[in-house]
Order: C-alpha cells, then structure tokens, then sequence
C-alpha cells in the first residue's frame, strides 16, 4: 500500500475533478446527423445527455440581453449610398450624398488644406487632450469668422464660444442646454435637415414645425412662414438656417431676413442659427454671414452653431462651434461654464486636428486669400452645374418649369420630383437621390449632367 500525503491527496482530488468537468464539457463523436452524447457528472453517477437537450437547458438559463433589439431601419443617406455601392450598372450616379466632389466626381481636398497640414505635420505637435472647450484660437478665429472682426459683442466678450464635433455636435450639446433651463420644445422649418429632428428628440425637446417651402410653386413660402413665426409662444427657440437651406436650397432675402429679425424680437424668441455652408453657398463668407450679422447688429440675443465640414472639405475631421451671445461678458463666462457642463459627460473634448488645420488657415492672411479663391471655385462649379441641369432640362423640351434649380443655392437642389418618380429614377436610370427629390448638385458633373437630365425628363414629362 502506498502512502500519500494530505497535500498531495488534494492535488489528485483537485485533478480528478477537473478531468470530470473536462469530460462533462466535452463533446464525443460529434457527426452530421447524429446525435452528440455530454457526459454529466451527479454525485457520483454519469448520466447520458443528448447535446440538443443539453443546449436548450443552457439557451433557458442564459438567454442573450439583446434578444428584444429589432432591427433598427437603415439611415436614409448611408442606405442610399449602400444600395448605390450594389448597383453593378455601369452608368450609375450617386446624387445623394451632401459632400463636395471635382468634375471627375472624386473627393476634392482644397490646396490649401493640403498645405496646411503639410505645415502642422513638420512642427510636429504632440497628440495631448485638448481642454473641455477645445482650442481658444480656432474658436477665436471661428467667431470671428462667423460674426465678423467688427462684431461689437465680440469686442467686448459677450459672446461664449466652444469648439464642437462639427455641427451635428454643436446642435446636440445646446439642445441639452436648452431642455435643462426650461425650454421643452424647438421650432424647425418644414423641411429641414433630417438629422435635426432626432436630434433635438434625443436632446428631450418636442419639435415643432414652422412652414417654409411652397412644394406647388418651389419657392419659399414666406407669408406662411412669417405667421408661423408671429404665432409661436413667446420666448420659444426658433432654429433658422443661415445660408443654403438643407434640403430646398431656397434661402430668404436680406429684406426677408429684415423682417424675420423684426417678428422674432416683437415675440422674444430665442434664434439658433445653423451654419453649415458658409462661404460655401455662394463663394463668399461675409455674403453667408449676412442673417447672422444682421441679428446680432439688431440686438438679437442669439445661439449659432458653425460646421466646416463642407466649406473647408474637412468631413472625416468633425470641427465646428457652438456660441451664444450675451448680454454682458459675465453672463457669458456663465453661459460658457455650463457648455462645458454638458459636453464633458457627452465627448470629454474635441479631437485636434482639423481644429489645427482651420486655425492654421485662418490665422494666416495668405492662406484665408487662397481659402476664399479655391471656396469660390467649389461654389461656381456647383453654379455651373446648376445651370447645365436646367438649360439641358429645358432642350429636351420639358413641359415643367425648372427656374427653381439656379434661384436655389449651395449643394442641392429640391427638384420637386414625387417619391414614385424618384424611385423610377432609381430603379430604371441607376440615379441614387433621397426619396423627397433633393439632388446633390456635388454629384453632377460635365460628364453625367445629360444622362441626368434625359432620366429626369423620362421619369418627370407627362406626370
């Protein structure tokens, strides 16, 4: 008889257990067809189970917490651009994603980015946080891009500013403002953009719509939408689109503007500008600024978010501004505290380097000039296009007006087109714009500009 000691007993014991919950655990024979055998371990008995009976008793005990998630419905934009990716026809067009390309339709970086960035790379900074706020000097240079370096409330540091990830950033953080001192609803034209709604919801805000666009005239309906103004309760938030109107490219006249500034001050409302295309609209940045000027020259307490996604090219970069004006540089410092409040448990901070790349083009005079040439360029392109699509329209002798086309402005035009014609568009021509007829002039080149007229004309003449 051999001897063992207790430690050495409890080493075998631990051993043989192991081994029993090795077999326990493993499969045998497993074949197509069959039946696979789990040995399970009960006191000291070995019981036969059939895996299936096993695997549903484990199903039972731990059932996965996302077995409830639906399927959420595809983005509109980023399933339009995945069925177009599928589409093996060779001729097919993608007119509606909202971002700049060259005449060859591929991505255009502007030169002077390039430069840019050229420059930040040989002073090689560090990759460090930058603060809650983001970097001062681009919101310095942001600010004054937007309100002007002749701004009084500027001047005299009423206004309180932060960088944000790009425009959709900037919307989220002072929805969140809003909702948490008092506001419970936002007024957004009818249309608008489509990711302000979700927004705005997610930021605990009911939306609630003003009138803006005449479908049956394509024009901007502003009777309607000046007594949509007069008719909200006092004191509400009011969001405004400073240039180049997403979707309907159909923007007010200063003398317009006039009058909004007048009807928003006689019922105190609270103006929250969304700039997304300035200098982009129309080739000039103070020509783009003119509403916001205008509202602040006027007294206008106002909130402005700013996104440089498309007038600087720089979309994958996520760099914008939030500010809002106050009354005096205190109230400011107070109104800045709070924005940080709400950006740190949202994103920390703002990521650095395409804030970098704006500041390093709007600090220098040079790079600004070139800016604003190679800005232009984008903007006359998309003019020219605009043209070509109308005059091409008209050739075939299209029975609808199309003057909507070249009196719209910025990246698209509302071509008025139902959602049957532009699901024939798509379907029959390989054309890819979203369903209520917005058409990405970006997307139109010399090259496709007469295969998308003649499918327009195929799907529109007649009906």
């Amino acid at each position: 008889m051999i001897f063992l000691r207790p430690a050495t007993q409890t080493i075998l014991r631990r051993a043989t257990v192991s081994a029993s919950t090795a077999a326990i655990r493993s499969r045998t024979n497993v074949v197509s067809g069959t039946s696979s055998s789990l040995l399970s371990l009960s006191g000291n008995n070995i019981t036969n189970l059939t895996w299936d009976q096993t695997r549903g008793f484990a199903d039972a005990q731990r059932a996965s917490p996302w077995a409830d998630f639906k399927m959420a419905p595809p983005d509109p934009i980023i399933g339009l651009t995945e069925a177009y990716l599928n589409d093996d026809f060779p001729d097919k067009v993608n007119v509606g994603v909202g971002a700049y390309r060259c005449d060859q339709g591929m991505p255009f970086v502007l030169p002077v980015v390039r430069e840019a960035e050229n420059d930040i790379v040989a002073e090689e900074l560090d990759h460090e946080y930058s603060g809650i706020a983001g970097c001062p000097d681009f919101v310095n240079l942001a600010l004054k891009f937007a309100y002007g370096d002749d701004c009084v409330p500027l001047r005299e540091k009423r206004i309180a500013g932060v960088q944000t990830l790009s425009g959709t950033g900037g919307l989220r953080v002072f929805g969140e403002v809003l909702n948490q001192f008092g506001h419970k609803h936002i007024y957004v034209p009818n249309p608008t953009w489509g990711n302000h709604i979700p927004i705005f919801t997610n930021s605990g805000l009911e939306v609630r719509k003003y009138r803006y666009y005449d479908n049956d005239t394509c024009s901007l309906d502003f009777s309607n939408l000046i007594d949509d103004i007069r008719a909200m309760p006092d004191g509400s938030c009011v969001l405004l689109h400073a240039c180049a109107h997403n979707p309907t490219g159909m923007d007010p006249t200063l003398d317009q503007w006039k009058q909004m500034s007048d009807v928003v001050m006689e019922k105190n409302l609270l103006p929250f500008f969304d700039c997304a295309y300035q200098g982009f609209a129309s080739g000039d940045a103070r020509k783009d600024a003119a509403a916001i000027r205008l509202f602040v020259e006027r007294g206008h307490k106002l909130a402005l978010v700013q996104s440089f996604s498309k007038n600087f090219g720089l979309y994958g970069q996520r760099v914008g501004a939030l500010s809002v004006v106050a009354d005096t540089p205190e109230e400011a410092q107070r109104v800045f505290s709070q924005l940080k409040v709400h950006i740190r448990p949202s994103y920390s901070n703002p990521p650095r380097h395409g804030a970098r790349i704006v500041n390093k083009i709007l600090s220098s005079e040079k790079k600004t000039d070139d800016f604003v040439d190679q800005c232009m360029g984008m903007a006359k392109r998309i003019d020219g296009m605009r043209n070509k699509l109308k005059d091409t329209l008209e050739g075939f002798g299209s029975s609808r007006s199309w003057d909507h086309i070249t009196k719209q402005i910025g990246m698209f035009a509302y071509s008025g087109m139902s959602k049957d014609e532009v699901m024939e568009l798509r379907e029959k021509h390989h054309i890819y714009c979203t369903l209520d007829g917005r058409i990405s002039m970006a997307g139109v080149t010399s090259k496709n500009v007469d295969y998308i007229a003649r499918a327009i004309h195929d799907v529109t003449e007649g009906k």
